[in-house]
């Protein structure tokens, strides 16, 4: 395991994100080290919890990304929805930069630059962001195509920028983007119905990557994201925007999976048990269209963090060991 040079990375960057020297606008920070990992703990990135958790919660409550769902009732269509998706899960972040989604933490005296939104203005959050000329995208350095989602926590504000398809333009001086989306971590609000964000789903994804501090100190406390090759034309709350066909043993954007309680993770590494662990406890979100089964992680810089063996492990286990919760009723 490669945790020890990341931990002490982490400290070091934990105060200039709680009270000590403020960033310098288009620093980077690391991600700094949640709070003592606990089944009660919720996560904290950049000094700002991500969403709050009033009560009540439940099926029907407000607390969607950090709320245990260990007894949630299984959804009267989860057979049919686990037998129309084959495969095993593939984690979809490793060893390498540009595997995984990176994100980058600046000050809330970070310059804001223009953004151009060309596929869905309508249903974007208008520019300027705090956007930094070094920001790190997904699939760099090695790819400059696919799907690279831009993400950026501004601390002090605690406001979440995502962006898809972005691509910096003039050295940063203004950026070109499919969507973007602003979400503030303070608040439960939702995107209006009908719009999606950087996911097809309309919903964040900072808040459902397994960030590399949280294994390190030993525990994932929120739900995680799933894709799948087709999905069903419709959205479960807090999906906001569906993204598939008519065919409706699929799952709809928004649902829910869990792994199954009875299923046996003792022989799995460390790293392996932490994340099969929030899947049994939190489960997953439906978020985006792309391979079965593929569940995203923290990448870019710190990426370094991850051992390609030990993820490789979780590749053993299958789709069928999974259910699927019910968390609403399908929108469109």
């Amino acid at each position: 395991m490669r945790y020890t040079a990341c931990i002490l990375i982490l400290l070091s960057a934990l105060t200039a994100c709680n009270g000590g020297t403020p960033l310098a606008p288009g620093q980077l920070s690391v991600p700094p080290m949640q709070h003592a990992a606990s089944s009660s703990t919720v996560p904290v990135v950049g000094g700002c919890q991500v969403f709050p958790t009033p009560p009540p919660s439940g099926p029907s409550g407000e607390d969607w990304w950090n709320q245990d769902i260990s007894k949630y009732p299984l959804d009267p269509k989860s057979a049919t929805y686990i037998a129309h998706l084959p495969g095993n899960l593939h984690p979809d972040f490793g060893h390498e930069a540009y595997y995984g989604i990176p994100f980058n933490i600046v000050p809330a005296t970070q310059p804001k630059v223009p953004v151009h939104f060309l596929n869905y203005p309508s249903s974007s959050d208008p520019g300027p962001y705090p956007i930094p000329p070094n920001a790190e995208v997904e699939g760099q350095p090695r790819y400059h195509t696919g799907d690279r989602h831009l993400l950026v926590l501004q601390q002090g504000t605690c406001k979440l920028y995502e962006m898809w398809e972005a691509v910096q333009k003039s050295g940063g001086k203004y950026w070109d983007a499919a969507n973007g989306a602003v979400f503030n971590l303070s608040s439960n609000a939702m995107r209006p119905k009908g719009w999606t964000s950087a996911d097809a789903a309309g919903l964040p994804i900072l808040p459902a990557l397994i960030k590399c501090d949280e294994v390190a100190a030993g525990s994932i406390n929120h739900a995680l994201r799933v894709t799948f090759n087709e999905t069903y034309n419709g959205f479960i709350t807090p999906a906001r925007h569906e993204a598939g066909n008519s065919d409706t043993s699929l799952p709809p954007m928004g649902a829910r999976f869990r792994l199954k309680a009875s299923f046996n993770i003792a022989h799995f590494n460390r790293v392996s048990q932490i994340i099969l662990t929030a899947m049994k406890k939190y489960g997953m979100l439906v978020a985006d269209n792309g391979s079965n089964w593929y569940f995203q992680g923290q990448g870019g810089k710190e990426a370094a963090c991850w051992n390609d063996n030990e993820l490789d492990q979780l590749k053993s286990v299958p789709g069928t060991a999974f259910e699927v919760v019910k968390t609403g009723p399908i929108e469109h």
